[in-house]
């Protein structure tokens, strides 16, 4: 495997990256902050990742810096076969909805850029026969929620992307994942209350990296976030204006 790990310095995507550096992949990093993805990539060389772990700055909310990124991941690994998006912006909604910037750069972030990058990673997996692409979403987008509203909209929208390219592409050799973690212990959701079914990212990790391993399209985690959102996608228009998930 040679995989481009874009938002891998923290969270789940800490953790995919250090299991295929225990496996020996080989490794390119994208992300923001010169300390973090460099003190990141010598992490993963010590884990046994080949050197040099090379790694690329590139801002989520920028996309003219996709391409040049992508180029660069290609030259270091000899051109990538697996490319694993974890990077994203998150507010609470009732921050979002007083401030209008924080609430526009979330929804350029988590929909229309990374769209962008993923059709560049698209057009270039499939000119080279194909390959694999990892997405994170969230069971935010499975249905209109009060405290998600517009957080859960991207991430809405993301998945339903993420289906329409496995439908489109799968044939000509592009294997799409898309994963959709519900409450998991990072950055992202410290100070909120988890539940019980709570996820730590290393468990996520396995099971994400288990999943493309095996070509799999669709994986929720931790697991019971499957059958939660299975009902709660079924529940009445009346009972979710009532209730405060």
């Amino acid at each position: 495997m040679k995989a481009v790990l874009f938002g891998a310095t923290r969270g789940m995507g800490r953790s995919i990256a250090r299991i295929l550096a225990q496996r020996g992949e080989r490794i390119h990093l994208l992300g923001i902050g010169p300390e973090d993805l460099e003190r990141s990539a010598r992490d993963l060389e010590v884990l046994g990742a080949p050197s040099p772990v090379e790694w690329t700055e590139i801002d989520l909310l920028d996309a003219s810096g996709f391409a040049p990124a992508l180029d660069a991941a290609d030259q270091a690994l000899g051109g990538f076969d697996t490319v694993v998006m974890t990077a994203a912006l998150f507010g609470r909604q009732e921050d979002l909805e007083d401030d209008t910037e924080r609430a526009a750069r979330l929804l350029t972030a988590n929909f229309t850029n990374t769209v962008l990058f993923c059709e560049e990673v698209r057009r270039r997996l499939l000119a080279r026969g194909g390959g694999r692409l990892c997405v994170f979403s969230s069971v935010a987008g499975d249905r209109g929620r009060k405290p998600v509203i517009l957080y859960g909209a991207t991430k809405g929208g993301l998945s339903r992307y993420l289906e329409g390219l496995d439908h489109k592409f799968h044939a000509q050799g592009l294997r799409v994942l898309c994963v959709k973690p519900g409450f998991v212990k990072t950055g992202m959701t410290a100070g909120l209350r988890p539940p019980p079914f709570a996820g730590e990212p290393d468990d996520v990790a396995r099971r994400v990296v288990r999943a493309l391993d095996r070509g799999k399209a669709l994986i929720y985690v931790p697991p019971p976030w499957r059958y939660m959102m299975l009902i709660i996608r079924h529940l009445p228009r009346f009972v979710m204006r009532r209730i405060g998930f």
